[in-house]
């Protein structure tokens, strides 16, 4: 048995309970301090609960850590912090298996001490009766196992997670292509590379031949496919943004997918069968009912410094030709020095303090407002910039969430929950008019910037609030180098 260096006397207090083959290690009750694994010791009668086996299974199930994304986090000792004490070997080990198995289970970090607004629902389980359970039956890679979500997301995520950490392992870092367009037929010195570039990422066949300087259909071709999975407007021209993700490395996008296993282990394991999914990261909103996508739309989305928080809030109404209050926050910002033209161009006026757009098609709110059950005023709406849509960076928003053909979708969820009927009433009076649903649909308001797209493929976006840094740090990567995005003042919409 490998011991571990600890001052824990030998003690022994009741004998360890069917199924543990503990053996002759007894514990100290002043050596475990940690609560949970004071637990696991209690029911052992203060045994050690560490067979031979046992951990041999243990560290073959730490060993393939890597398809988890979790390869750089050590939660066992290195060999050279080994020492004799044979309980304190036990002690460790059983400490590393509950860090292991909360961070398969919950995930690594805390999505509440990451962010200020967190509310998803996050697993839960007993795992220190899972483990002693694990450890009476002999089946702990089983056990491990089970932890981890198990959908067909996940599991992409993960080989994608194997496949380009074993490529940055061997492959040469990134020369950084400088900037400046590049459109075809254009004979461009950063061809070679960015060929390169779009090999080492799958999007072109190995070249048979010396790459040359022209800007070639073929290589315009295989760029839209890269442009199309980062979101970016799929023009073939080589662009600002476009150099910004060909500019990332095997280990950059290993990295992305690290922190998006993590951000799916915090996530429940049932979700809803019907909820909408909005991914703020991708703006992108998707529809399932009964468990099956029926549909999915644009979305625009919170911008840096703006950021729509990750929320889970059920829609509760439909609102026809809603007004909208503009907050404080616009008032005394962006509306601070607004005149009376300003006002009546806009269909605006002030009551009690406040600003309030009356309905109508100019309404920053549009036709239609999806009321949500929230403390953070967050809630899907309609839009009079309907333009935006056409736009890949869409995180244009002050932490709404605009939904494209908007008025199309309530009509969508009107009809699944059998209102149509007093929707259309409602649209047609002309007059802010609330429509109850009958029951509560839920949504969740992720930040996923790598996900499944409509063929099952793993699809990449950028970093565009700026969160993956704290999460990708605390998994024992280095900070990112690509930039986020940036916010672009449109309108003063929510």
């Amino acid at each position: 048995m490998t011991g571990f260096a600890h001052p824990a006397a030998a003690q022994a207090i009741d004998p360890p309970p069917a199924g543990i083959s503990a053996g002759p290690i007894q514990i100290n009750r002043q050596a475990v301090t940690d609560p949970t694994v004071r637990s696991i010791y209690a029911k052992a009668g203060w045994h050690g609960v560490w067979s031979t086996a046992n951990a041999e299974a243990f560290d073959s199930v730490l060993a393939d850590r890597t398809r988890h994304g979790l390869d750089r986090v050590a939660f066992l000792p290195t060999s050279n912090e080994q020492a004799a004490t044979a309980a304190a070997g036990d002690i460790a080990r059983t400490k590393a298996a509950l860090d292991y198995a909360t961070a398969l289970a919950r995930g690594r970090t805390d999505p509440t001490a990451l962010h200020q607004v967190y509310t998803l629902p996050r697993p839960t389980a007993d795992l220190p009766a899972g483990l002693t359970r694990a450890l009476a039956k002999g089946d702990l890679a089983a056990w491990f196992d089970g932890l981890a979500p198990q959908d067909a997301e996940y599991k992409a995520l993960s080989d994608a997670y194997v496949a380009f950490s074993a490529k940055a392992t061997v492959a040469a870092p990134v020369q950084a292509i400088p900037s400046g367009l590049i459109r075809v037929g254009d004979r461009d010195a950063r061809v070679a590379t960015i060929v390169e570039q779009l090999v080492e990422s799958g999007y072109l066949p190995a070249p048979t031949k010396a790459v040359s300087m022209l800007y070639t259909p073929e290589i315009a071709d295989a760029l839209k496919g890269l442009q199309t999975d980062y979101g970016i407007a799929a023009d073939g021209v080589v662009g600002p943004e476009t150099l910004k993700v060909l500019n990332l490395g095997a280990g950059d996008r290993a990295r992305a997918l690290a922190v998006g296993l993590e951000r799916r282990r915090w996530l429940s394991r049932t979700p809803p069968a019907t909820r909408i999914d909005v991914n703020t990261a991708a703006a992108q909103l998707r529809y399932y009912r009964d468990g099956t996508m029926i549909d999915q739309r644009k979305v625009i989305v919170g911008e840096p410094g703006r950021e729509t928080p990750a929320l889970s809030s059920p829609i509760f109404r439909l609102v026809a030709n809603p007004t909208w209050t503009v907050p404080k926050s616009i008032q005394n910002g962006e509306m601070a020095n607004v005149g009376e033209a300003y006002l009546a161009e806009h269909n605006m006026v002030v009551r009690d303090g406040w600003i309030v757009q009356q309905p109508g098609p100019s309404n920053a709110l549009g036709l239609v407002k999806f009321d949500m059950a929230n403390d953070q005023a967050i809630y899907l709406h309609d839009t009079s910039a309907p333009a935006l849509f056409e736009r890949s960076q869409r995180h244009l928003s002050h932490g709404c969430v605009r939904v494209e053909d908007a008025l199309g979708f309530a009509q969508m969820l009107a009809q699944d929950e059998g209102v149509a009927e007093a929707w259309q009433t409602a649209q047609d009076s002309g007059e802010m008019t609330f429509v109850p649903l009958p029951r509560r649909i839920p949504v969740r308001l992720l930040y996923h910037n790598v996900y499944l797209d409509d063929g099952g493929k793993v699809a990449f976006r950028t970093d565009p609030y700026g969160w993956n840094d704290p999460i990708a740090e605390q998994l024992g990567f280095a900070k990112a180098s690509a930039k986020r995005a940036e916010a672009q003042a449109i309108d003063i919409g929510p």
